[in-house]
């Protein structure tokens, strides 16, 4: 389901243009509005819709889920902190869903280069960086010994 913006909602404030992963959105440099620059290389991650404080952001439902005549909303509440999903057919059933959305301050996630460098020890791990202080493990992650690897080929 690719986005697409609705040029009468959006702003042109580019939350979405900061936190698309493929780099498909973009702003119009006449009209101060967002819009997909290439929906056949949306990921579908939608983040853009997740971060737009204007809900200006839509997705396209396909056919399999979604028959023609159909509309797909989605509505961020960040008071609710979810995200719904809205569903609508052409015969007028609906259908909700709702999920969390993230609940940081926007930027307080630290940049890779706010963070100490890891040791030497730790790029041997089998952790990612800092990965059992954000993820508030004490002791680190538990991982599998070698000998409790399974060994043949099924």
């Amino acid at each position: 389901m690719p986005t697409f913006v609705y040029m009468t909602r959006c702003d042109g404030c580019g939350h979405c243009v900061d936190i698309c992963p493929s780099d498909i959105m973009h702003i119009d440099k006449t009209y101060r509005r967002a819009y997909n620059i290439e929906p056949n290389m949306c990921w579908e991650c939608y983040s853009c819709v997740k971060a737009c404080p204007q809900n200006a952001i839509d997705a396209r439902g396909y056919a399999d889920f979604a028959p023609l005549g159909h509309s797909v909303r989605a509505l961020r509440e960040e008071a609710k902190g979810t995200i719904s999903w809205k569903i609508k057919f052409r015969d007028g059933r609906e259908k909700d869903f709702v999920s969390p959305i993230r609940t940081t301050e926007w930027g307080s996630i630290p940049s890779p280069a706010d963070l100490e460098r890891p040791s030497a020890e730790a790029m041997k791990s089998q952790e990612l960086a800092h990965e059992p202080d954000a993820l508030k493990i004490s002791g680190g992650l538990p991982t599998l010994r070698p000998d409790q690897l399974k060994r043949e080929v099924v």
